[in-house]
């Protein structure tokens, strides 16, 4: 390949408007004690603490056994579906996973931490998080049941470029609704719902949704 193309490749948005998905090669994220902070401060204002329970909520209606929340912000989802655990609501318990040493600790804190990337796992939550993972296919794969994400959604490159979510240090996955539905298809899943109740809360461009393995793997 011609060292200019494969230059501008490893550094330019790609953007395959066929498939409404779009690629950035992100290499500098900052993940480190103030990033977690900044998601304390996110979680414990009105919109938070009502997003973090619709997003309890929406999982309820699908799955309430043992599942693992990737990219877990600063643990707000992780603690509000663990206080519904009390007594017997749920079968497993809530785990997470990061890359954050922050969240790592916190995780390890709790005796929670799982890494779904080297065991296998009947649910996950991505919330904010699936577009930061350069390879998620690693994860999907352990995935026996559940997915439930929440990401920007894009009308096409323009939008892209033009939103406040193209973020060049963190975000490597863009998608259009129908982009991401059928590439979530590719891995195995198909969407069962997909809800505004993020955007409705004020989140622009958010969408969320639910996917089901199409054929169950133990």
């Amino acid at each position: 390949m011609d060292s200019y193309f494969k230059k501008l490749i490893e550094s330019e948005l790609v953007w395959l408007p066929e498939k409404g998905i779009g690629y950035y090669p992100v290499k500098d994220s900052s993940y480190d004690e103030a990033y977690f902070a900044k998601y304390v401060t996110y979680a414990n204002t009105p919109m938070g603490l009502k997003l973090t329970q619709q997003r309890v909520d929406f999982v309820d209606k699908y799955w309430k056994s043992r599942l693992v929340d990737v990219g877990i912000g600063c643990g707000s989802f992780i603690e509000q579906r663990e206080e519904r655990n009390k007594g017997v609501y749920y079968i497993g318990p809530t785990n997470g996973f990061d890359i954050n040493p922050a969240g790592i600790k916190w995780l390890h804190d709790r005796n929670i931490f799982f890494d779904p990337a080297k065991q296998k796992i009947e649910a996950a939550t991505f919330w904010d998080s699936l577009e930061h993972i350069h390879d998620p296919d690693t994860i999907l794969d352990n995935i026996t049941n559940w997915v439930f994400v929440s990401m920007p959604i894009y009308h096409d490159a323009e939008h892209l470029i033009k939103s406040k979510h193209f973020r060049k240090d963190e975000h490597c996955w863009f998608f259009t609704n129908n982009g991401f539905v059928a590439w979530m298809a590719t891995k195995g899943f198909e969407c069962v719902e997909i809800s505004h109740f993020e955007s409705l809360l004020g989140r622009e461009d958010i969408l969320s949704y639910a996917f089901k393995r199409i054929q169950a793997r133990a």
